[in-house]
């Protein structure tokens, strides 16, 4: 290669936009230096992959090309693997065949990449069976690359006898079998390979984090997040909102204002993902006022940050300002989805505005295209309901496209217990007997509904039904934040362990309303 040659193509790597990049393509071109396969790997590379390059202009350029090798056929498969067009680098392989060309271990590892994008079992499965003809298996990222696309489609018996076969199992291997598990629910599996993993990052980290956090082990999920800030590690977007979900469904806000802080602290940008997380932590966690100042300082609000204050404003028994938010969400030009309804339609139900609701309802299909689900009517029922129109309720109830659930009738129920409608009620349970949806709930609202009307025989015979079908009520629970660790009390379990957790929270709680009396008399004195 000419001098000229290599300061053209030093040239390449200090470009800062594509006007730079074809300037130098087309002193190639007219120097004839473009046909060297070397040099129009080099080209196209830049142009496909760097940021400012244009990747259709490459692949043109690709097609224009005399001579290919199978350098120059890996970089288009792994730039359109890259820029999320995983069809285009599958079907280039086949022209690469077609052509001639042998793939080696680096074309292998985007190819398998690009199939766990499209969760391509099949695809994958003949690219391994090319894998090992031309026997590129040993190879670690080829071997990662069959693991992680296994596991990302469920296939765990394949990713497991190559992970156990494999003899440079590096972070990336454990880490993919991990999540695999993790995704099955098989979260034992996943931790126990976790505990053996001789290296970590804070990939892995949050891998085990996420699989707890999907599976609803909030407790573990934050005993975790704990433990990797203690050994250093810095967790991982993903990881963090995992972390705000379980305090969310713990309650246990004094942890998510710590994992807030820590998002200040490291200048974390605040994209949707993260806001809608501390909206959804601090409205479930009692804390509405800061998830609105939170939703306040994001720069881009989506339709889940918009439903996030919603449904935390709705639940907080600020139900006009979740309707004001909603058209304030439809003046800003986003378009609602469907939970967006069914928040809004409930706060509509908690206020009495009727009208409002109705024409809420309406818009759903007429201005949005959006079907409602069962969830929309059930909201559309109890706001009649509520309101005593009960008649209007039990047509939207006969005329819905869809079988009613427990949720819609449940509803009715409650709108019969409201109004004294007792002879209603007892054929909306009747219909729920015979659909096996009378759990406990509804049966104890049925309950209540005749013992305000003094029908202490119908009450004697659903309580006897209760018995007789084994129906329990669900038991009522609370939790107790101290010292950042949430307990959980749960009505009727009188537990020795339980009894001991109580007793802890109360002596905490004894000792810290003690330091607060006597931080007050010093400030008296």
């Amino acid at each position: 290669m000419g001098s000229s040659q290599r300061a053209l193509l030093s040239l390449l790597d200090q470009c800062l936009t594509f006007s730079h990049i074809k300037q130098i393509q087309s002193l190639l071109t007219v120097s004839g230096n473009i046909s060297d396969p070397f040099i129009a790997s080099k080209v196209i590379s830049t142009c496909a992959i760097s940021d400012f390059g244009d990747l259709y202009h490459s692949y043109r350029l690709f097609r224009c090309l005399p001579c290919r090798n199978t350098v120059i056929w890996n970089t288009m498969i792994r730039a359109f693997e890259e820029k999320g067009d995983p069809t285009t680098s599958l079907s280039l392989y086949s022209k690469m065949l077609q052509n001639g060309f042998l793939p080696n271990n680096f074309t292998f590892s985007f190819l398998l990449r690009a199939c766990a994008k499209l969760s391509a079992l099949s695809m994958g499965f003949m690219l391994h069976d090319h894998v090992i003809k031309l026997g590129w298996e040993s190879y670690d990222f080829v071997q990662n690359g069959l693991i992680h696309l296994y596991a990302s489609c469920n296939i765990m018996d394949p990713a497991r006898k190559l992970f156990d076969s494999s003899l440079n199992r590096d972070v990336i291997t454990w880490t993919a079998l991990i999540n695999g598990y993790a995704k099955l629910g098989q979260v034992m599996v996943a931790r126990e390979l976790f505990d053996q993993m001789p290296e970590k990052n804070s990939i892995s980290w949050s891998a085990m984090i996420n699989g707890y956090a999907q599976l609803g082990f909030f407790k573990e999920v934050l005993d975790l997040f704990n433990s990797m800030l203690a050994s250093g590690y810095r967790p991982t977007p993903a990881g963090i909102v995992s972390a705000l979900t379980s305090c969310a469904s713990l309650g246990a806000l004094d942890q998510g204002r710590w994992i807030h802080a820590y998002v200040d602290r490291n200048k974390m940008e605040l994209d949707t993902t993260l806001g809608t997380a501390l909206i959804d932590m601090y409205a479930k966690c009692g804390n509405i006022e800061t998830a609105h100042s939170v939703f306040n300082e994001m720069p881009i609000r989506d339709v889940f940050a918009f439903t996030s204050l919603i449904s935390g404003l709705a639940n907080h028994d600020e139900s006009a300002s979740a309707v004001e938010l909603f058209e304030k969400m439809q003046h800003e030009g986003v378009a609602p989805n469907e939970v967006t309804f069914i928040c809004v339609l409930s706060a509509c139900s908690r206020m009495g505005l009727v009208e409002k609701g109705l024409g809420i309802f309406k818009s759903m299909r007429e201005d949005y295209g959006i079907e409602p689900w069962v969830q929309h009517y059930g909201c559309l029922v109890d706001l009649l309901g509520r309101a005593g129109m009960l008649e209007e309720a039990k047509s939207v109830v006969r005329k819905m496209p869809m079988e009613p659930d427990s949720y819609v009738l449940g509803a009715l129920l409650n709108a019969c217990r409201m109004h004294g409608e007792v002879e209603l009620a007892k054929e909306i349970f009747k219909f729920l007997n015979e659909q096996n949806l009378d759990h406990g709930g509804v049966h104890s609202l049925l309950s209540n509904l005749f013992a305000s009307a003094k029908q202490w025989d119908d009450v004697a015979k659903v309580r006897t039904g209760m018995q007789e079908k084994k129906v329990r009520k669900v038991p009522g629970s609370s939790s107790i934040e101290i010292n950042g660790v949430v307990c959980e009390f749960v009505s009727g379990n009188y537990s020795h362990h339980l009894t001991q957790e109580i007793m802890l929270a109360l002596f905490e709680m004894e000792k810290h309303l003690k330091s607060v009396c006597l931080e007050d008399d010093g400030d008296d004195k």
